[in-house]
């Protein structure tokens, strides 16, 4: 008689939101824990707290709860300080965090913390990213040669990914938005090479192909970023921050509930079977499947309805969270990220 044996489906990476009411402790219960962001009332420089990064950023107003964004791993964890880098990797996956501090003109020092980033990864043999987060503060303000301030992180950054092009294929998932405090933090998610698939949507213009009206050099960032499983099942997508832009222009200006409309079709489309397929991923999700919602509000008098229109999209088990900052264009009022498994 042949006996079949069903395999337990692993999956050794897993982002949980931890609120002070500690829900999802019984989830951090048995697992290590690769780093820490606390989405609070305060900022600072990322350090190491009980064996592994943390890094805090001002993204909360004085009357929302913070929580603390927690990416566990089933594999031992090293952690470590270089510089002004903090890291930590489990042999599969690196995370790094860096803080930019307040400038008149973030442009060359935007390149030089992504440089570190870039070179410490490769050292440790990471060379596949699939996420990058950029908190921006004052993000539509102007800096002091007039330049937006997200145009002029956007031209740090694309300098120093042309710098190592060779060394890393491709530009991951990303979130640029605005924070609450000043200087702008970064933190980063990659992995061993040949896993990562970055995503682009039929529905809007890659980013990095923008035109020059946009800035002096475009957002270097893909759509979304599929990373195969390393044990058993699809993998994930990595949604980027996603909002109302159809080709490279914003539509629907001044309008929350169309805008919204749009921003959940965006999504919709990028993690589509039809459009992994196209990327030669074979999975395929919808909205109920997106999870780890982080949902930007440029405004706060739209929070409820916003929330409103999540309750309906997102089933009950999945983690959604507001925030009210600043958006990288003036006229874009709402943006989401979240992950599909």
């Amino acid at each position: 008689m042949t006996v079949l044996h069903t395999l337990p489906r692993t999956r050794t990476l897993d982002c949980v939101f931890d609120t002070p009411a500690g829900g999802d402790r019984d989830v951090l219960a048995g697992r290590n824990v690769l780093a820490r962001i606390g989405y609070g009332h305060h900022g600072g420089r990322p350090t190491l707290y009980r064996g592994s990064p943390r890094i805090d950023v001002h993204m909360m107003t004085a009357a929302d709860v913070p929580f603390t964004e927690v990416w566990v791993t089933d594999r031992p964890v090293r952690c470590g300080l270089q510089d002004n880098l903090v890291y930590a990797e489990d042999g599969e996956h690196f995370f790094c965090a860096v803080r930019v501090e307040e400038s008149g003109v973030y442009r060359d020092a935007v390149r030089a913390a992504y440089g570190a980033v870039f070179r410490l990864a490769r050292e440790q043999g990471y060379t596949d990213l699939f996420r990058m987060w950029n908190l921006v503060g004052d993000i539509t303000g102007a800096n002091a040669e007039g330049t937006e301030t997200y145009r002029d992180f956007c031209a740090g950054r694309a300098l120093a990914f042309e710098e190592w092009s060779e060394h890393f294929e491709g530009m991951p998932a990303a979130t640029g938005i605005g924070s609450l405090g000043t200087g702008i933090d970064l933190y980063f998610l990659a992995c061993r090479p040949g896993r990562t698939t970055h995503l682009e949507n039929p529905r809007q213009t890659p980013a990095h192909r923008y035109p020059d009206r946009y800035g002096p050099l475009p957002p270097s960032f893909a759509r979304g970023t599929h990373l195969a499983s390393d044990g058993y099942g699809p993998g994930a997508v990595y949604v980027s921050g996603t909002a109302s832009i159809l080709g490279d222009a914003t539509v629907h200006p001044d309008d929350i509930e169309r805008q919204l409309d749009v921003t959940l079709a965006n999504i919709e489309t990028l993690v589509s079977e039809e459009n992994l397929r196209r990327h030669a991923v074979d999975a395929g999700y919808g909205l109920a499947e997106l999870d780890r919602v982080k949902v930007y509000i440029r405004d706060a008098e739209h929070l409820p309805v916003v929330r409103a229109r999540c309750a309906e999209v997102f089933p009950g088990g999945a983690d959604v969270v507001f925030l009210n900052v600043g958006i990288c264009r003036p006229d874009l009022l709402v943006e989401m990220e979240g992950i599909c498994r």
